[in-house]
């Protein structure tokens, strides 16, 4: 039986608890503001904050930040996603207030040096190359500017230009209308307990703000680019669909396109050796959610494959039932698996927490199994569909 616990303080400061009994706990902290909520010229801007904090607080340097865990045995890290910027540790649980102390100071007190500050601009933009650099990331990203319409349809990383074009003020402003305790989750996953928990919680100052909602429009475009020194197509596909799907579609994209059972590396690998890598990606937030279905293939190929896709989709409206029972199992198999490592399920919570309640993690065996074949089968019928296909320009 899980040991979970959820309570919200006088602060507004949401505590997650899941207690385990082993040898390293899993601690983050938490805000609900990530790229989704940021307009044109200042896209990147949360993605840059989660750098900086890495960069020294009011209390700390970047060395004593990376010395203060890894010298203790711990790992350190953060992301950035469409609602919800996060800081996380791991470390033996003899150290967890060091852990907590540390991740509540990155959160709440990063210092932006002006000098750091415009030296991680530059990260940034090497950050962003690499993306572009690497046709498989690049086409994954850029896709979503096919989805959407924007600003969300930007990536999270923002631009050059919206980057470098950041200033200090710019910065300060946005964090301290932004960076507030009721938008905050302290997440721990260890042998830790309630108590200590709430003693880190409540040293989060009292602080309040709005919780946005994101602008999201859809639309439907096709794309096609040529680039020099590529051996090899890459096709991106993508699908909209509404998050109060999210249970069916992960049935609908989990047979099609993850791993080596799946339907589309059967036909586009297995059947025709028509390329290496096939695989679904799923994108599912509060208000958004959509699909990628990605393949690596030669330039003659690219428009075959993009049939085999666009065929199995619509051939779901034939899913079977034996092949929903056996997805089913898939998918609950798969939670069990990755939640044996504290990190995955530390951030699923937040994640749930952010989407609607961090309850729901622990309820998926249950809406997993509730899953209808009606529901799977209705997602053939798609209304329209994105693509990008990236060629090698001779």
């Amino acid at each position: 039986m899980v040991e979970f616990y959820k309570k919200k303080l006088g602060n507004g400061l949401t505590i997650l608890f899941e207690k385990r009994k082993q040898d390293v706990v899993s601690i983050s902290a938490s805000v609900k503001q990530g790229s989704a909520y940021e307009p044109i010229n200042r896209k990147g801007i949360s993605h840059f904050i989660e750098h900086l904090m890495f960069k020294g607080t009011e209390t700390r340097s970047y060395k004593e930040i990376g010395e203060e865990i890894e010298k203790k045995g711990g790992v350190i890290n953060a992301f950035t996603g469409e609602e919800v910027t996060s800081c996380w540790t791991k470390l033996p649980n003899k150290h967890f207030f060091t852990g907590a102390n540390l991740v509540r100071d990155l959160i709440l007190n990063p210092k932006f040096n002006p000098q750091e500050f415009e030296k991680e601009k530059k990260v940034v933009v090497e950050e962003i190359k690499m993306y572009h650099d690497n046709p498989h990331l690049y086409v994954l990203d850029k896709i979503k500017s096919l989805l959407y319409k924007k600003p969300f349809g930007l990536s999270a990383l923002g631009n050059e230009k919206s980057v470098l074009n950041l200033g200090r003020e710019d910065v300060l402003n946005f964090f301290s209308r932004k960076y507030t305790a009721n938008k905050m989750i302290l997440c721990v996953v260890g042998n830790s307990n309630l108590e200590d928990i709430e003693k880190e919680g409540r040293k989060f100052p009292k602080t309040k703000a709005k919780v946005e909602k994101a602008k999201i429009v859809r639309i439907h475009k096709q794309m096609i680019e040529k680039r020099r020194g590529l051996g090899q197509a890459h096709l991106a596909l993508g699908l909209h669909f509404d998050s109060k799907n999210r249970y069916p579609y992960e049935i609908f994209n989990t047979f099609l396109a993850c791993g080596m059972s799946s339907k589309l590396f059967e036909e586009i690998r297995e059947k025709r050796g028509l390329a290496y890598d096939v695989k679904g990606y799923l994108e599912i937030g509060k208000n958004y959610g959509y699909q990628i279905i990605y393949t690596g293939t030669t330039k003659k190929n690219v428009k075959l494959c993009k049939e085999i896709i666009l065929k199995e989709i619509k051939n779901m409206k034939n899913f079977e039932n034996k092949d929903l029972e056996q997805v089913k199992e898939q998918l609950i198999g798969l939670r069990k698996v990755e939640s044996e490592e504290s990190v995955n399920v530390m951030n699923a919570l937040v994640n749930e927490e952010v989407d609607e309640k961090a309850e729901n993690f622990y309820n998926y065996d249950n809406k997993i199994g509730k899953v209808k074949l009606k529901e799977v089968r209705k997602l053939a019928k798609i209304k329209g569909f994105s693509s990008l296909v990236l060629l090698p320009k001779s």
